[in-house]
Parts: structure tokens; C-alpha cells; sequence
């Protein structure tokens, strides 16, 4: 077997996001080497060639920094995109939009996760929220997740601003809330890079399939799960994803 190395960032839904890809690489005789680590390192890896495959960016705007004249975006793995979600609690039944929830009974303080501050302070601005008395509260990331699913657990009314897929959508039955200012940011697409050197090596064939894989928001909101609290290794949930065992088709 030819070995591949093949990057991802450091959390529960890269991680399984790169086993799913392993996958298609092991059937096409490539023994893929994890590797995973600071942005910043991870970049320049894939530019000197250190690192073959990273898994996944999200272009074209979120991740656009890692693309250059040595690394080439392939596929369509899933659409990452920033939103606000609320459940059906009596406090938010009638509430459809972010324009709605000035006048709502939502939680005020709204938990974010660290990573999307800025995004949030942009759409409270947009839609009036300081002065509808909504404050905000940042808390690093993997803290922010497990606060939110608390408080949906306990039936609390809050809106969870995160970027899907997010294991919070599938543990709990929530929906999107429309934003109608386009405050929250446009759809991305979730992208494999892989270094242009290396691509002009990989076999046709593989490339292709790499080009055609799609596993959807759902899939990877499901993987992340089964990797926080499905007591599931990232290889584990990926190939229960691939025997399908891990959503009902």
C-alpha cells in the first residue's frame, strides 16, 4: 500500500469527516497517515508537500486562506453554514426569524461558541438585540456545545448560533431560524484540498471518486454525535456511516 497523508483539524467532526475519506482511499489500495494540528501548521504542510490530503476547508470565504497555487480544491462533501436554531419550546413556537426575536420570550443570554463571536456580534447588531435586551456570553467552543445542549435538554428557550453540521442537530429536534437581512453569511462548501504535486500522482480513478463523494450536513451532524457521545472512535462512526448503521435510509 502507498501511504497518504491526510490532515484535519483537531475536533470531533473533522476527525470523521477525514475517517470517511480514509475510507475511500483504503479501497483504493492508500494507507492515508493522520495528521492533525494548528491552522497554521497544517498549512504549511500542505504547501510543502509534507501533508498530501487535508479534510475539510470551507471556501470560499471561511477558509480561503488555505488555498494557493500549490493546493487544488476538490469535491462537495457537505455545505457548512452559519445559523441560529431554536426548539420548539411554548416560548418560541410562533417564532420563524431572527426579525422575531426582539419581541419573543427567548432565553436574553445567548451562549456562543468562541469561534463565531464576531458573527454573532454582526447579526444582534443587524437585528437590534442589545437594545431588545439580549446580551451575549462567549465561551471556548467545546464549552459553549455542551452548555447549549443542557439547556435544550432542560427545555430552556435559547438560540444556539453555530455553524451546521453540528452534533446539536441531530441530538435535538431544532430548526433555522430564516434571516431574512442575510446578517448570518452565505452557504459554503466544504472542500478536500490536496497538494497539487501529489494530485498529478493519485490515480484517475481516485480522484474521481474523491470528486464525488458526498456526505451531506446531516451525515456529518451524525457523525460528530457518535464521536461525542456515542462512545465511537472517528474510524468507528465512519464506518458505521458506511455499513449503514448510523442514520436509517
Amino acid at each position: 500500500m502507498t501511504t497518504l497523508t491526510l490532515g484535519y483539524r483537531n475536533a470531533p467532526e473533522h476527525a470523521a469527516v477525514a475517517a470517511a475519506v480514509a475510507r475511500v482511499l483504503e479501497a483504493h489500495d492508500m494507507e492515508p497517515e493522520y495528521v492533525t494540528g494548528p491552522d497554521q501548521a497544517l498549512t504549511e504542510m500542505l504547501e510543502s508537500g509534507e501533508l498530501d490530503v487535508f479534510a475539510t476547508a470551507w471556501l470560499p470565504s471561511v477558509d480561503a486562506a488555505w488555498v494557493s497555487e500549490t493546493v487544488e480544491a476538490r469535491g462537495d462533501l457537505y455545505r457548512p453554514t452559519f445559523c441560529c436554531c431554536v426548539a420548539d419550546t411554548p416560548e418560541l413556537a410562533g417564532v420563524a426569524s431572527l426579525s422575531d426575536l426582539a419581541a419573543s420570550s427567548a432565553s436574553r443570554n445567548l451562549l456562543v461558541p468562541a469561534s463565531v463571536l464576531p458573527r454573532v456580534r454582526q447579526m444582534v447588531g443587524s437585528y437590534g438585540l442589545t437594545e431588545a435586551g439580549f446580551t451575549i456570553e462567549a465561551l471556548p467552543d467545546e464549552e459553549a456545545f455542551e452548555a447549549l445542549a443542557a439547556a435544550f435538554a432542560a427545555g430552556e428557550p435559547v438560540v444556539a448560533a453555530l455553524f451546521a453540521p453540528n452534533f446539536l442537530l441531530h441530538r435535538y429536534a431544532l430548526r433555522t431560524l430564516n434571516d431574512p437581512r442575510g446578517a448570518l453569511g452565505g452557504e459554503q462548501t466544504a472542500q478536500l484540498l490536496i497538494n497539487r504535486s501529489r494530485a498529478e500522482r493519485l490515480d484517475s480513478d481516485l480522484l474521481d471518486e474523491l470528486d464525488e463523494l458526498t456526505l451531506g450536513n446531516r451525515v456529518v451532524s451524525a457523525l460528530d454525535d457518535a464521536v461525542r457521545h456515542g462512545g465511537m472512535t472517528a474510524d468507528d462512526a465512519a464506518e458505521a456511516w458506511q455499513r449503514g448503521r448510523l442514520l436509517p435510509r
